[in-house]
């Protein structure tokens, strides 16, 4: 069960309309790292949670919180477009959504929404679910959150940079500082995490059923070898279990592959069947 309160968890009031930067703002709302998509990431890695606890309650909480932010960009969004002029030549005028395109604006703020946020990224692409992760593995998942925060981390502080207007800054402003949280707190419970299963995801997956031979060898499959000098290279491995091992050659371990020619109901080219021409 969800609750809704009514006040913004932080005002979302623009000094004065910019139908321009309400679709730049469409980036964070309903882009891959979106607002949007970070609410239903971390709902439904809590949905598909099957054990009850702290990590279960953490995703929850920060999952709604997400969608407090989802309902400031819609009104920050809303709001930019109130009184905004349509267009910027006199003689589109007549036809809101030309002037909308000449003037840079997003068309569909026009013509779909009614002046409205919509869940879409800057250029239009809808909102799509293809961009939330949510395996069932809390250390893959929180590693997914981390970048998740990060990228939108950027992409606000980005934005911030793109405008003057107080009242936006101030709205981007709190939102960088919870990613700032954020990404601190995703950190912070795989540190946790990863003390008690290790680095390496899944944990649980036999280790004597890898090939362990090659389970450390970095391998130089691009000219040069300034790889060579990075800590993945060489030392003791990250999982503490071995020692990275720097490849410079790496080796072909399989044959030249060799795979029958298809079945005649196919119709492949096959040289062994001959053509019927006529």
């Amino acid at each position: 069960m969800f609750y809704h309160v009514k006040e913004l968890q932080f005002e979302a009031k623009p000094e004065r309309p910019n139908p321009l930067f309400a679709r730049r703002l469409q980036e964070i709302l309903g882009g891959q790292y979106g607002e949007i998509s970070v609410a239903m990431q971390y709902l439904f890695q809590g949905f598909n949670l099957r054990m009850e606890g702290k990590y279960k309650d953490l995703l929850y909480d920060v999952g709604t919180e997400e969608l407090a932010h989802v309902e400031m960009l819609a009104t920050m969004i809303a709001r930019l477009l109130d009184d905004a002029p349509a267009g910027t030549l006199e003689q589109a005028s007549e036809d809101p959504a030309m002037a909308a395109i000449i003037g840079g604006m997003d068309p569909q703020h026009a013509i779909v929404s009614g002046l409205g946020a919509m869940p879409q990224d800057s250029n239009g692409n809808s909102w799509t679910a293809d961009y939330i992760g949510a395996s069932g593995n809390l250390i893959a998942d929180f590693r997914a959150n981390v970048m998740a925060e990060s990228q939108g981390r950027l992409q606000a502080t980005r934005l911030y940079e793109m405008t003057n207007d107080r009242g936006v800054k101030d709205m981007l402003s709190f939102l960088i500082a919870r990613d700032r949280m954020h990404q601190n707190m995703w950190l912070a419970a795989l540190q946790e995490l990863e003390e008690r299963e290790g680095v390496v995801v899944p944990s649980t997956f036999p280790s004597n059923q890898e090939l362990k031979s090659v389970a450390y060898d970095f391998y130089n499959f691009s000219q040069g070898n300034a790889s060579a000098e990075g800590r993945w290279a060489h030392g003791p491995s990250i999982d503490g279990c071995s020692y990275f091992n720097y490849v410079p050659n790496p080796p072909a371990y399989g044959g030249i592959p060799s795979i029958p020619p298809a079945p005649p109901y196919t119709f492949n080219t096959n040289f062994n069947i001959p053509p019927q021409l006529c």
